[in-house]
């Protein structure tokens, strides 16, 4: 993918995020992709597909409290095996504005681990959960742009965008660091069952690397419908599967680590709806899975947001040829 649709303009321009406007289901095509996602179907059933996305996106974008938990997206709940998912909100939490989320993990005890990005405001740190308050910072070299992360036994990997280089930092002591090579095209995202570190360099592929010697063990195409998955960006590992946020969309991928099909999806535009309508109109995407296993809370956030969510899921019914074209379009915010 060209340099020049990457995500992350350097400073001191960045561009500046529009209305994302909910009457819109054209699908706005991302830059140079591979191919369409998803193959066109007959008549009848698109016809009935763009009914159940009609439906579905008038749901997604209506307005939201808090206090006020989103309906069902099309009425009745789904089977428990659902290929659809929406959320319900358990609570919000404070998050730096400044912070260019790029990699998030729960750390244990209430607390998160970040990497964010953009240049000369790079940054690993460690956050106080309940007040959003940075314990622990450390300022990356200005030449280096931050991101994914994830922790496996005392230490923190993280990787950085458009080199094959990153760092691994003690949990307790971001001083004590080492650099390590890695063989992904670029690096975009990191995640770990305990065993393998999961990547992603923002194409379709999913890595499995070795924690010591970094060599690549595998890799597999995320594909949904038997097409290509492009953009996929910070990860988390959650109960066999690698969750994925899909670069300038609202919406999470739920992969299988195993052939990279995509199980199911996870639908958050509520989120910045709700943000942008109470005048937040400096945030960018959504980014940023944390998954706390002891207490089997999910958090999500997005780079530049005020706020970071614990959500449940809650399974509802798709469109009926499952396709999610129209539902996770590339988000408006570059002009």
């Amino acid at each position: 993918m060209p340099s020049a649709s990457r995500r992350r303009p350097p400073p001191p321009h960045r561009r500046r995020a529009m209305l994302p406007t909910s009457s819109t289901l054209s699908v706005v095509s991302a830059p140079t992709p591979p191919k369409p996602l998803y193959l066109r179907r007959s008549l009848i059933a698109a016809a009935a597909a763009s009914l159940a996305v009609l439906l579905l996106l008038a749901a997604a974008y209506a307005p939201w409290r808090s206090d006020h938990p989103p309906a069902a997206l099309l009425g009745r709940p789904a089977a428990p095996t659902a290929r659809f998912y929406s959320f319900d909100l358990v609570r919000e939490y404070p998050h730096d504005p400044d912070a260019f989320t790029q990699g998030l993990l729960y750390g244990g005890n209430d607390t998160l681990f970040e990497s964010t990005g953009l240049y000369h405001r790079s940054s690993v740190r460690k956050v106080e959960l309940p007040t959003g308050k940075v314990l622990v910072h450390h300022e990356m070299d200005g030449d280096m742009f931050g991101e994914g992360l994830t922790l496996l036994g005392s230490r923190l990997f993280q990787v950085t965008w458009l080199k094959n280089n990153g760092f691994i930092y003690d949990r307790h002591n971001f001083t004590k660091r080492k650099s390590f090579t890695h063989k992904m095209r670029d690096g975009w995202g990191l995640a770990t069952d305990g065993k393998v570190l999961f990547g992603s360099d923002g194409t379709s592929k999913l890595y499995q690397m070795d924690p010591k010697s970094f060599k690549v063990m595998k890799m597999v195409t995320v594909k949904y419908q038997d097409n290509e998955v492009p953009f996929i960006n910070e990860l988390e590992y959650i109960d066999g599967e690698v969750w994925a946020n899909v670069w300038q969309t609202d919406c999470i991928a739920r992969v299988s680590p195993e052939d990279g099909q995509v199980l199911s999806w996870i639908f958050l535009h509520e989120l910045r709806r709700n943000l942008w309508n109470s005048g937040n109109t400096n945030i960018d995407v959504l980014n940023g899975i944390a998954w706390d296993e002891g207490n089997r809370r999910l958090f999500v956030t997005g780079k530049l947001w005020p706020k970071l969510y614990e959500i449940k899921l809650r399974p509802v019914d798709g469109p009926a040829d499952g396709s999610v074209e129209k539902l996770c379009p590339k988000a408006s915010f570059y002009r």
